[in-house]
């Protein structure tokens, strides 16, 4: 477990401030750049509700998972979805494109060198989601939240705007299966939680980091099996990925930090008393052996991939994560108990 990171750094200095505000319009000038690249395959926007939570999407082959991913976000209550194809090979975007609340655009440039799709993503949400509450995940993550069985992403927008926050935090859980990896069997539609059972309740640590303030926490079981030599590297795993949107805001890094800087202090981390919830992080699916293997050779998830390939090596060897402190996954209540997300005063 962990307590809360401290909640305030000192103030920024004229020259800090100065540095993120060009940063942050860089960024805003990559993404009205990167439009060019996206080609529109299904263009529903048109049909875009006036109210209620988008959600933003930029994948690669994600056929096995995209159709519980679609069917839990529409079960909160998700009006509409904005997804970005990089590529697939395996029917995905075919999928998306026959779905009537998906709008989809195919992107054919590098991941790596749009910031990890963050400039196409940027761009949609510049352009569609200002004003509005905008959940950005990959396909691989579920948000989970105390009291999501009864209540909605409208519920919880509408509780968020009620506290005057901007923005609502998660802790991204790694789950995972009992048994070497890729000897599950999961079919298309299935819960993942069916499959990945276990996660681990801790130990994390968290940071805040200068200048932006972002929150910096790490360790789990990806550290624990991949990372233990060394920790420093080891996957981020905070994240802020429900914004009520402004065309004035920036990611900087996937959803684990943002600009202006006053955004990344509406999530303290695992223990802190902002309102947060979780990403269960299905990465670990049967299909993860001969994913990361393309995924090596591809070179394009890591700032300087050369330096992973021993991690995607080591998931080829299909070990097996669980171990005699692993806890067994029951729902997002489970994790407010265990102090991994807040509890909601609904």
């Amino acid at each position: 477990m962990v307590g809360p990171a401290e909640p305030e750094l000192p103030p920024l200095g004229l020259s800090e401030a100065y540095r993120l505000r060009w940063k942050r319009r860089r960024m805003l000038w990559r993404a009205l750049r990167a439009r060019r690249q996206l080609q529109k395959v299904a263009d529903r926007t048109r049909q875009i509700p006036e109210n209620g939570v988008l959600v933003f999407t930029v994948l690669r082959n994600e056929i096995t998972r995209l159709p519980y991913f679609l069917k839990h976000y529409r079960q909160l209550g998700a009006v509409h979805f904005l997804m970005i194809d990089n590529g697939s090979s395996d029917g995905s975007a075919e999928l998306l494109a026959s779905q009537q609340d998906v709008s989809l655009w195919h992107a054919g440039g590098s991941y790596r060198e749009t910031r990890f799709g963050l400039d196409w993503a940027g761009w949609l949400l510049t352009r569609y989601g200002h004003g509005r509450w905008c959940l950005t995940v990959d396909a691989d993550e579920l948000l989970v939240y105390s009291g999501m069985e009864a209540h909605g992403l409208e519920d919880l927008t509408r509780l968020l705007d009620r506290r005057g926050r901007g923005g609502f935090g998660a802790l991204m859980l790694d789950l995972y299966p009992k048994g070497p990896l890729g000897s599950q069997t999961y079919t298309q539609e299935q819960n993942p939680t069916e499959v990945l059972q276990w996660f681990d309740a801790g130990p994390y640590r968290a940071v805040r980091q200068r200048p932006a303030g972002n929150l910096w926490v790490q360790g789990g079981a990806r550290e624990r099996m991949f990372f233990q030599d060394q920790p420093e590297r080891s996957p981020t795993l905070n994240k802020l990925p429900l914004v009520r949107w402004n065309r004035r805001y920036a990611y900087l890094n996937s959803t684990h930090s943002m600009l202006p800087p006053q955004m990344n202090a509406l999530y303290g981390g695992p223990g802190g008393a902002e309102p947060s919830g979780g990403l269960l992080h299905t990465k670990f699916l049967p299909e993860i052996v001969s994913k990361s293997a393309t995924e090596k050779q591809r070179q394009q998830h890591f700032h300087t991939p050369q330096q992973f390939d021993g991690y995607y090596d080591r998931i080829g060897e299909a070990p097996d994560l669980w171990h005699a402190d692993a806890v067994r996954y029951s729902g997002p209540g489970q994790l407010a108990d265990l102090g991994l997300l807040s509890p909601l005063a609904w």
